[in-house]
């Protein structure tokens, strides 16, 4: 397991360990994970003046575990279902189409401030963490070796849960968290650029309190 990873699950863990005994809450839902990317440009060997590329959007399954410290404090570990990213060809090399496709495992530890009562309807929240990101399954459909670097930032989110009944319980979400990762692709020749991926997020869910 990467150190990063260790490092938000033993997080959470001790968390777990200072929350009251019946203070967690699940969270299952949809997610979409919506970048505005940003690169330095595509050098290499070969690459004309502009190149450049542009990674869209996917959606996800998303689960949040969250552990209530105080009242209106807490501590949140997001994860999901790792999306698959493409990133299509722009500039001078627009003509290209997809050129690269990845998965992102990206789990996120967040502390968290709810305003109103604990048993209040409606509870807006924000966050503040920091998020892991480790790319996978990288590939090109133009046969080069595609490795895109492991990113940590800051990350933050913005919600509001509602409360059905005790237990059960409705959310909604935004999230922006700093992602920024070194690509290089060895082939014919070797390429390079540095994305910045400025991912905003997008959530729907249910949850249950125990």
């Amino acid at each position: 397991m990467h150190t990063s990873i260790r490092i938000l699950v033993l997080a959470a863990a001790a968390a777990c360990g200072a929350a009251h005994a019946e203070g967690l809450t699940l969270k299952v839902g949809v997610i979409r994970y919506q970048p505005d990317s940003r690169s330095n440009g595509i050098t290499g060997i070969g690459i004309p003046p502009g190149a450049d590329a542009k990674v869209g959007s996917a959606n996800t399954l998303l689960l949040t575990a969250e552990y209530e410290l105080q009242p209106h404090w807490g501590v949140e570990l997001v994860l999901g279902v790792p999306p698959k990213i493409t990133a299509t060809a722009t500039g001078s090399v627009a003509f290209l189409g997809e050129v690269l496709s990845a998965r992102n495992v990206a789990p996120t530890l967040l502390f968290t401030y709810h305003w109103g009562e604990a048993g209040a309807a409606w509870r807006p929240y924000v966050g503040l963490g920091v998020n892991y990101t480790k790319f996978t399954d990288a590939k090109s459909p133009y046969g080069y070796d595609i490795k895109l670097s492991d990113s940590t930032g800051a990350a933050a989110e913005a919600g509001v849960d509602y409360a059905i009944d005790p237990r059960w319980g409705l959310f909604a979400s935004i999230g922006y968290a700093k992602v920024r990762s070194k690509l290089v692709a060895t082939g014919a020749n070797v390429l390079q650029t540095t994305i910045d991926f400025r991912p905003t997020t997008f959530a729907v869910g249910g949850s249950y309190k125990f």
